[in-house]
């Protein structure tokens, strides 16, 4: 399969060679050209670009040198066309070309130093990238390149670039053998032809390779993921293997959107036989994987690497107008699921989460969030997943995911064992025994949902069906904003720069005012990082059922007409909103103005205060309307707000709108008693009462023995205790493990 990579008719000449002193020149002549380019390329006969990165990369360290295709275009069309087309032979001809111009702009080096070492040539280009889909069988041992998402990483290997081998029986040395760049490796001779007088011939596979005699390269293989943007509907996205060597290993981790620029290559298909397990080569069947020539990373996180990246000139002409009109706030909050009737205020915060705030990066090295994280709480029939799925198409970058489906795993990322690295270990393992040593059962990483959405929008629908350990598990992903893992020996820490969008029913079904907060199960912890929880209830009111039976109908009659219909007036398109939130997202970083700043300071300590002043007049402490926690939510809401007028301030305009979403979400949904238990929603009072039942509980029976559940109301019901409270600590104490329900829940059974 040697040089089946390669372009080109191959043949075996037993009758001469008069052809080879020709193809030698023209290798000569193209490695010359490659060697002035480096030498001579420069930008108004000033800076001499390539001469000079090279030498301060070698003397840094650094033994590559990053070409621009359209440079080496504008110097030598041919040649960068040859480059393109035959890019296996050319860059091993420019690495030996920028070699050797090491060696001239270099000396005289340190004493120690006088050893050349070998120079990588990375590619970049601006061209547009092509999809996965689009790479056939005519792109191969060409250069091309291709955007994605990185789904999985191996660890570093060695590969043998130069080797030895030595014969057992005859200990013969095969000194120097070159092996082919990429996931090919090299085939040992079946015989040794060495012949001496007095010697039985060598038997069959007598080589075995000398370790100490090698010289090898790092090398990593990548899986990269093609993006959402470009995956038809109701497909699954598909994958490609990367080969990256040297200085291009390390450079990227799971849930980095990248541009790939290599070379398309193929590989033997390995097919495990029945008898022994041993793999073996399918006759005239390869799989494709890229030989990585050049990587541009998104570090951003702002989704910069995307379908909706490429921008014209007027395009940004007519977002700067859209975003110059005064009711830009209104149209794209009236445009976000148009089907949708009503929810007004939830479609607006919707709206802000899809701009986000801005982050921040402390001097201290800190960063705090600008993602706005919304959940959404309240009765089936209320439009929430129809929500959610429009947010997954509208957002440049959307992963939706449904609660009961998911795992900690499935959110955030996992280790697992590489199932390529170990068939590819046991193949060679069994052909050639002693290639083993170059290859390990390698770990690889990949990204769960919260990785692959960085930068975007991930929508968790039925959050309330989420076991409580999953639950957990993205408590760091959304406050903190980064995944860290520690398995099988792997510790790194990936980025989930992304908001939530959560929808959760009650845990009766349907919300029961008369339940107040029993009506969540979710822990504290999680409600204080949501920066707005609206209570979504199913209201009976005659008008507003008239209306929407309405609108219902309309929808369904307008869904049957062939003709697509027309928006309605001010309304934008889905293409035109989603490249104006990305066009928003990249362009616009703005802070809060000092004038807004004073007043939401002096807001909040009014808020404060006059919560404090109504404590000393009552004896009792009420609840806490706002947090420093949810203070930091208003001024992401206000800058989320300046973004969408592409304004570098956010005013007290924008603050008053934040103070106001605000009010009608969570501080209402606090109000209402229904989020008791979280940050700051709990009053002493009540705190002191349910401590007081739990002991008395406690005391009531002892560990290991099982009590009437309506014994227990009727004798804190006698005490004057309220049936909800005591209802909530048995709850409480039920999620905490230490009671159980037995019989059909009538009787309660202590644990712990």
């Amino acid at each position: 399969m040697e040089g089946f990579d390669d372009a080109g008719v191959f043949f075996s000449d037993n009758f001469g060679n008069e052809n080879q002193p020709d193809a030698q020149i023209n290798l000569q002549a193209v490695k010359k050209k490659y060697k002035e380019f480096i030498r001579t390329f420069n930008e108004d006969n000033f800076f001499y670009k390539y001469r000079d990165t090279l030498k301060r990369n070698y003397l840094n360290g650094r033994y590559f040198l990053e070409i621009e295709m359209e440079d080496l275009m504008g110097f030598d069309e041919a040649l960068a066309d040859k480059l393109n087309k035959q890019p296996t032979e050319h860059l091993q001809i420019f690495e030996e070309a920028a070699r050797e111009v090491a060696d001239e702009i270099t000396a005289p080096r340190p004493e120690h130093e006088e050893q050349m070492h070998d120079i990588q040539i990375l590619l970049t280009s601006n061209a547009n990238p092509t999809n996965i889909r689009e790479l056939k069988s005519d792109c191969v041992s060409k250069l091309v390149k291709i955007a994605g998402i990185i789904v999985a990483a191996s660890g570093i290997s060695a590969k043998a670039t130069r080797m030895s081998i030595m014969c057992l029986s005859c200990s013969t040395v095969i000194p120097n053998l070159k092996v082919n760049p990429g996931l090919e490796g090299y085939a040992l001779p079946r015989k040794c032809t060495t012949e001496q007088a007095g010697r039985p011939k060598c038997p069959l596979d007598p080589f075995f390779i000398m370790p100490d005699k090698c010289k090898c390269v790092d090398f990593q293989t990548l899986k990269l993921q093609e993006l959402p943007d470009f995956v038809p509907q109701g497909e699954i996205p598909r994958h490609l293997q990367l080969f990256c060597d040297r200085s291009l290993c390390e450079r990227v981790v799971p849930g980095n959107r990248v541009l790939i620029q290599g070379i398309y290559s193929i590989r033997k298909v390995g097919k495990p036989s029945r008898q022994d397990g041993r793999e073996k080569a399918v006759v005239g069947v390869r799989a494709p994987y890229m030989r990585v020539v050049g990587i541009t990373v998104d570090s951003e996180g702002a989704g910069a690497i995307s379908r909706y990246s490429n921008i014209t000139s007027d395009e940004e002409e007519h977002f700067r107008r859209m975003a110059a009109s005064g009711d830009i706030y209104e149209r794209l909050s009236q445009s976000l699921a148009p089907s949708i009737f009503g929810s007004r205020d939830i479609k607006k915060a919707i709206t802000c989460m899809l701009f986000g705030g801005s982050r921040k990066r402390l001097p201290d090295g800190l960063c705090r969030r600008g993602d706005i994280n919304v959940l959404l709480l309240g009765d089936p029939g209320t439009a929430k997943s129809q929500l959610l799925k429009f947010v997954e198409k509208v957002a440049p970058i959307g992963v939706y995911t449904s609660g009961k489906g998911s795992s900690a795993a499935g959110l955030t990322a996992s280790v697992m064992k590489d199932p390529q690295t170990v068939s590819l270990s046991l193949f060679i393992a069994i052909e050639y025994a002693n290639v083993l040593l170059f290859f390990q059962r390698n770990f690889v990483m990949e990204g769960g949902a919260m990785v692959l959405a960085d930068g975007g929008v991930v929508c968790i629908d039925e959050f309330d069906k989420m076991r409580e350990d999953d639950r957990v598990a993205i408590h760091e992903a959304m406050e903190q904003q980064t995944i860290s893992i520690a398995k099988a020996g792997i510790t790194t820490t990936l980025n989930s720069r992304c908001s939530v969008l959560a929808a959760a029913n009650s845990i009766f079904g349907r919300w029961d005012d008369t339940k107040g907060e029993e009506n969540i199960d979710f822990m504290p912890t999680i409600l204080s990082r949501f920066d707005m929880i609206f209570i979504v209830k199913d209201v009976h009111d005659e008008t507003r059922d008239i209306t929407l039976a309405k609108h219902i109908i309309n929808v369904h009659l307008s869904s049957n007409k062939s003709a697509p219909s027309e928006p309605a007036e001010g309304e934008i398109s889905l293409s035109t909103f989603k490249k104006y939130i990305h066009y928003c997202r990249t362009r616009c970083g703005p802070r809060l103005s000092e004038a807004a700043g004073e007043k939401l300071k002096s807001r909040y300590v009014l808020m404060r205060s006059g919560a404090g002043q109504q404590e000393k007049n009552s004896d009792k402490r009420l609840s806490i309307p706002i947090t420093v926690r949810q203070l930091e939510a208003v001024i992401r809401i206000s800058e989320s707000l300046a973004k969408i007028r592409l304004l570098p301030f956010a005013t007290d305009e924008h603050v008053n709108e934040a103070l106001r979403l605000f009010q009608v979400s969570t501080l209402d949904a606090a109000m209402t008693g229904s989020l008791a238990g979280a940050e700051g929603f709990t009053t002493e009072e009540d705190q002191e009462t349910l401590n007081r039942i739990e002991k008395q509980l406690k005391r009531r029976f002892a560990i290991g023995s099982q009590v009437s559940e309506q014994n227990i109301l009727q004798d804190f019901l006698r005490q004057k205790y309220e049936e909800r409270t005591v209802m909530k600590v048995i709850h409480t104490m039920i999620r905490r493990g230490e009671l159980q329900h037995r019989m059909q829940r009538k009787m309660l059974y202590r644990i712990c």
